[in-house]
């Protein structure tokens, strides 16, 4: 028998880490330091893969993509956190819990099929250099990008309109930071069984998957690079490649803890501070991974600053 619900869409709570007040007065002046280093660091490589005639490559296409993808990422979440952790009430309304939840599932779920296209895209660089700018021409970097935005929209659509057809009733106080799957599944007073298998499935296809098809990737380019006789060319080729794999250990490695883990673990302490790291503190690492790691960046970041600075003399 359905559960009936008076207020089905009244407002929650985000109780986050209302239990420790003073560890919200720090986590207050920290969230809103990376947010603002997020901001201003994928910004940056944005522009300098925009701007930079020798950036024009399909490596650098991508990762101007996962700098605005990481923008809107912690922009779907930050602000409302850091309203959360200044207001005692916590409260967030049923639709901006609605929009939250469809938004950062999306970019999630996106970030986790573009990882995978930028690792393919290092395999077909060093394991078939002379095929590689017929194979990533342009229009299928493009392609490519368009199908990371649109499967994650896809799953997003699926799995967050499922979540939210579930009956709250009287059960408002998400035990979380943001509005996620697994903290909505856990607070609903139905049967979630439907919802659980889901998103299990989700999780092999978006995140069990792409990480097997990554490390396959890699594992085949360390093979290939170990066959170059040049040391310089070993350690370009290890250079670029190290940088991506940083990012993906520091993506998935928090990701697959927050969604992996078994239902009756996921609401504590752990779950909190594995989702502020991946939607707070990995977004603000990734330009700092490419920039400090990458020579030819941060040449172009350099030029960058001079032609600004040259500008306004």
């Amino acid at each position: 028998m359905a559960t009936v619900c008076n207020d089905s869409h009244g407002n929650f709570i985000l109780y986050g880490f209302s239990d420790r007040p003073y560890l919200e007065k720090i986590l207050f002046g920290v969230i809103l330091v990376f947010y603002c280093l997020t901001l201003a660091g994928n910004t940056v490589i944005i522009l300098v893969s925009l701007m930079d005639p020798k950036l024009q490559t399909p490596m650098y296409f991508f990762l101007s993509n996962l700098s605005l993808l990481d923008i809107c990422f912690t922009s779907s979440c930050v602000p409302q956190m850091l309203v959360n952790l200044g207001d005692p009430d916590k409260i967030i309304t049923y639709y901006g819990c609605a929009t939250q939840l469809y938004i950062f599932l999306w970019l999630g779920a996106t970030e986790c099929v573009l990882l995978v296209v930028m690792a393919l895209d290092r395999y077909v660089a060093v394991c078939h250099p002379l095929r590689y700018t017929t194979i990533m021409h342009p229009k299928v970097c493009l392609q490519l990008a368009m199908l990371a935005w649109g499967s994650g929209l896809i799953q997003s659509l699926i799995q967050s309109s499922a979540t939210l057809r579930l009956p709250f009733c009287s059960h408002r106080v998400i035990d979380d930071i943001v509005c996620e799957v697994p903290a909505l599944i856990q607070l609903s007073s139905a049967d979630t069984t439907y919802n659980e298998v889901q998103m299990s499935i989700a999780s092999v296809i978006l995140l069990v998957l792409p990480l097997a098809i990554i490390l396959s990737s890699y594992g085949a380019i360390v093979k290939s690079v170990l066959k170059i006789k040049s040391t310089t060319g070993q350690k370009k080729a290890f250079g670029t490649c190290t940088s991506h794999l940083l990012v993906v250990s520091l993506f998935y490695g928090t990701v697959t803890g927050v969604y992996l883990q078994p239902k009756t673990q996921y609401a504590h302490e752990q779950g909190k501070f594995l989702t502020l790291f991946y939607t707070v503190i990995t977004p603000t690492l990734n330009p700092l991974i490419y920039t400090l790691r990458n020579k030819e960046v941060k040449e172009a970041v350099i030029r960058l600053g001079w032609k600004t600075w040259s500008s306004h003399r």
